[in-house]
Parts: C-alpha cells; structure tokens; sequence
C-alpha cells in the first residue's frame, strides 16, 4: 500500500471516529444520523396497511437507499479498522478480523443484513418486513451515544457500591415477599398462594411502579407494602445518587484528558511544565466555531481570553487591517489585562478550536502562576508597541 493510499486510509478514519470533534468528522455523524431517521420513519410508515400505492413506492426506494447507504460504510469502517490505535501492531486482515468480530463490526453487519436480504429476494411488505428493519437499524443508535462507554466505566468503577446497594434490593424483596406470602396466602391464595408470585408484587411495590394488580387486604400485609414503598424509594436514591457521582467523576477525567490534549498544542503553557500545566487545565474550557464566524466583537467587555489549538483566526483592526493568528497563539489578553472593552473584532478563517479562559479563572491563576501571567503582560507590551508602530505608519489596531 502506497503512502498516498495509507493517508487517505487515515482521513477516512478520522471521518467516521465517532470522537472525531472536526467539522468534517461532525457533519459525517449529521448526516448518519438523518439517513437512520429516515429509514426508521420509513419502515414505520410502511407499515400502516392503509397507505396507499404510491407513498408505498416511495417508502421502499427510501428503505433501499438507507441499506445501500449502510452496506457502503460498513465496508468503509471495515477498511479502514488498520487505523485503529489497538491494532497497528496487527496485519491489516487481523485488524479487520477483530473490527468485524467486535461490537461496532457486529453492529454494522446487522444493519446490512437487510441488504443481503434485499438481494436475495426478500420482499418490503408491511409490519413484518418493518419490525425486521427497525430490530437491526436501531442498535446502530448506540453507536452514537459515546455515554454507552461512560456507563460501562462507571458500572465498573463503582461496582462495590452498586453491589452493595443491589444486595440491599434483594434482602429486601425477599423479606418483603416472604412476609406477605405468609400474611396474604390465606385470603389471596391466587396472588400469594406461592413465593414467585408474592415476589412478583414485591418487585412491582420495591421499584414504586404499583400495577395494582395484586394487592395486600390484611393489615400486616398493608404495613409491610407501605414500609416496602418508603424502602423502595430509600435504595432508588442510594444507587440514583452513585451512579450520579460515578457519571460525575467520569466526565471530569473525560473533560480533563480532552482540555490536557488541547492545552499541549499552546507554547506558552508547554513553557510552563507539567505541575503547573495540570492546574491550568481545570481552568480552561474548549470551544469549537466553524469558519467564518465571529468570536468577539470590538465593544465587548474584555472577560476572557483565548487561546488557539487548532485552525485560524482573523483580527480585524478599527482602521479596516487584518492579521492573521495561528495554531498556539492567543489573544483577548489586553483587554482581560486592562479591563477594558475589546478593541478589535476576531472570527475565524477557519474551523478552529479555541480554549477559553475567563477572568475571574485568570486571576486565580495568576496568584498562583506568576510565569503565566508575566509572559502574557510581556506578550501584551509587544503587541502594544506593535500597534503604535502600525499607528504611527498609518495603520493602528491591536488584537482586542
């Protein structure tokens, strides 16, 4: 495989990972997104017996379509599995081979099952052909939601607690059914004439869903529902509040490794070193524009600056000049220093992320940080005389 093949490998790899936070990478998940709506809303329409023979038509061409459009990115997917940071070490077939074999790959190969079934004859009828598609359409949903990964972590990092509130769930179910099979069996011998069916009222009166459908008449019975009603309640907010916090604690370290990647690219901070990195990060929060768009306006008041991790800004000075800033510069920082309003417009040339740092963060920081905050007043200064050079050459500005 050529050097040309290897990269554009790669820039379709980078399309269709499901992190990607690039335009490109987003639009791509956009448009996923609305052909699986469409061919869910189809499948669901087709099934309504009174449609008649046109939309009928039309509905089935939609389905077609939607299959055809999976079998190709699935084969896409299926190609580019070598990019895969876990596989590089394997041959590319062996990559391949696990992608196909792994959740994704067996995800993808369900939902071009119905192609295979297409070409092979089967026909789009009505409700069944419907419950078919929309069975094996709706896994690729989970493909899209990156908190499946962060709920796996949680239940895994929290394990002990959930175990331990689920034992409590258990204890009592089982005292709670086996208190009111005993009270209960003697009027009720239908509903709790045996322990699976008094643990079947247990469940429904434990987790506060309340069928209704078998119900406590003695009054033993009745104080043990009530006092399984308040318990149930009691260990629905126990294991509520720990994955809570789990989901927490998992999006901080998310947030903190996403903003570490981000804070690497910017000079002035690897200038800094690694103890001092790791308290600016927790400051400072990513933000992602499109090209062609306006990220501060001259006027505003100067409550943040910003510093560029990918792309390209645009500052456009009073006098009608522009300048340029690239990957690791930064800007906002004159007006955050002197308090005063911007004096610039900025928007971007190009898709670009920015990490955004506020005053109030800034100063904290700066209490902390001298480094940081002298290597942006001297950054300041040089922009400052930058400016009344430009000034006195006819051409004044600054970069807000």
């Amino acid at each position: 495989m050529t050097a040309a093949e290897k990269t554009l490998r790669a820039q379709v790899f980078d399309l269709l990972r499901p992190s990607d936070p690039t335009p490109g990478a987003r639009r791509w998940r956009t448009i996923h997104l609305a052909v699986l709506a469409i061919g869910l809303l189809a499948v669901i329409l087709l099934s309504i017996d009174e449609l008649l023979a046109p939309p009928r038509a039309i509905l089935r061409a939609a389905i077609w379509g939607v299959t055809v459009f999976f079998l190709l990115e699935y084969a896409a997917r299926l190609w580019v599995a070598p990019e895969l940071l876990h596989m590089t070490d394997a041959s590319p077939f062996k990559a391949r081979l696990r992608w196909a074999t792994s959740l994704p790959g067996l995800i993808g190969l369900l939902a071009v099952t119905p192609a295979v079934m297409l070409a092979g004859g089967y026909s789009i009828i009505g409700a069944d052909a419907a419950s078919v598609f929309c069975i094996l359409w709706i896994l690729k949903l989970g493909l899209h939601a990156p908190a499946f990964g962060t709920l796996a972590r949680v239940i895994s990092n929290e394990r002990a607690p959930i175990a331990s509130v689920l034992i409590v769930f258990a204890i009592l179910l089982m005292s709670a059914a086996t208190g009111a099979h005993i009270a209960e069996r003697a009027g009720q011998p239908q509903q709790f004439g045996t322990l699976p069916n008094a643990m079947w009222w247990s469940v429904v009166t434990l987790t506060t869903t309340g069928y209704g459908d078998v119900v406590p008449l003695t009054p033993i019975g009745r104080i043990i529902g009530s006092l399984l009603m308040i318990s149930g309640i009691a260990v629905l907010a126990l294991m509520t509040g720990v994955l809570a916090t789990g989901f927490a604690q998992e999006e901080r370290r998310r947030e903190y490794l996403r903003v570490w990647d981000q804070v690497a690219r910017v000079p002035i901070f690897t200038s800094l070193g690694v103890v001092t990195l790791s308290e600016i990060v927790g400051k400072l929060r990513t933000r992602y524009y499109p090209a062609r768009v306006t990220v501060l306006r001259r006027g505003d008041p100067g409550d943040s600056m910003f510093f560029i991790t990918s792309g390209e800004v645009e500052v456009r000075l009073p006098t009608g000049g522009t300048v340029r800033l690239g990957e690791g510069a930064f800007f906002g920082e004159m007006s955050l220093l002197n308090r005063q309003p911007r004096t610039a417009s900025i928007a971007t040339v190009k898709p670009t992320t920015l990490l955004v740092l506020y005053a109030s963060d800034f100063y904290e920081i700066a209490s902390h940080i001298p480094a940081l905050a002298e290597a942006l007043e001297s950054e300041a200064r040089r922009r400052r005389d930058e400016n009344l050079e430009r000034q006195s050459g006819g051409a004044g500005g600054s970069h807000s």
